[in-house]
């Protein structure tokens, strides 16, 4: 089957003039989730949906635009523009779910079978609710926080090693006789959103300030984290079309401190019609409001259409 081009982004959140699935997103572990799922469906159903990028360095995500979609502040959004009102889901397992329910009518990612149905959801709520809090908090502690607390970094590193250690013990098979290839389904397992969304934090290993001595003691978890490597819509999911364009998106941020609001959205059009061909209405009532225009409309590499929208 030819693949189709998967989606199309776009800059600006227009709820009333999009059609089909809409992603709001950022490829961090969490964003990663989603688009994975998105690009393995598009593989297997033809799948597609609008993206738009941001970048929640500029707290974006705490915008009141964003916070009507998700009053929790987190990436990313889906939106189904298939139903009328337009239906919004937040939280990536619940994400992941939604997607299987209204485009995986075959059950190539998920199951029908209702045990194997069962181990699925046991293996995604497991890591959304201890393994992705642990290794987030390690990160955090461990490589952005300014003050370093080093009961923190041993607390979180510890729990995450031990969620690793969880992983490990199930993919190997050993009270079963039977090694794992994927976390659910019968035999070996079979390749599903438990593997979804559990494998883009899992993966980041390195990253977080794990090493590779480490990591010798889940030789069964390293293979798993390979295995998933290696699929062409893992690999697309992770791709260059859900990068930001951070570096413009600094130089615009920069060009906020015009006298006068109106000076700004000149300005800040300009800018857009130089960079993207992208518009911003011309009276905006609060600089804030700017910013947020400015973040949403250069975070996209791939804006097609001019676009609008009324704050």
């Amino acid at each position: 089957m030819q693949r189709l081009s998967p989606s199309r982004s776009i800059s600006v959140p227009q709820l009333t003039n999009v059609q089909g699935l809409h992603l709001i997103t950022q490829s961090t572990p969490n964003g990663q989730k989603v688009q994975i799922l998105l690009e393995e469906l598009n593989d297997v159903y033809g799948t597609s949906w609008d993206t738009t990028l941001v970048d929640i360095r500029t707290n974006v995500q705490k915008s009141d635009w964003f916070l009507r979609l998700n009053p929790n502040g987190r990436i990313p959004i889906i939106i189904d523009n298939n139903r009328s009102p337009p239906f919004t889901v937040m939280e990536t397992s619940a994400e992941l779910l939604y997607l299987l329910d209204v485009a995986d009518r075959d059950h190539v990612l998920g199951f029908e079978d209702e045990l194997e149905r069962s181990l699925c959801l046991q293996w995604l709520f497991f890591w959304h609710g201890g393994g992705a809090p642990n290794q987030g908090q390690f990160n955090f502690f461990n490589i952005f926080a300014k003050e370093k607390v080093p009961y923190a970094i041993h607390r979180f590193k510890s729990e995450t090693l031990r969620n690793f250690s969880v992983l490990e013990l199930h993919l190997s098979g050993k009270f079963t006789s039977q090694p794992r290839d994927y976390l659910a389904g019968n035999g070996k397992g079979k390749y599903s959103i438990a593997d979804i969304g559990t494998w883009p934090w899992v993966k980041g290993w390195k990253f977080a300030g794990f090493t590779e001595n480490d990591m010798g003691a889940f030789p069964h978890l390293t293979a798993w984290i390979e295995r998933i490597a290696e699929r062409p819509a893992v690999k697309r999911g992770m791709g260059e079309k859900y990068e930001t364009n951070a570096h413009v998106a600094e130089q615009a941020k920069s060009e906020l401190s015009a006298t006068t609001i109106w000076e700004q959205d000149v300005k800040i059009n300009e800018r857009l019609d130089e960079k993207v061909g992208i518009l911003i209405p011309e009276q905006s009532q609060d600089p804030g409001e700017v910013l947020v225009h400015v973040s949403l409309s250069l975070m996209s590499q791939y804006s097609p259409t001019a676009l609008y929208r009324s704050f």
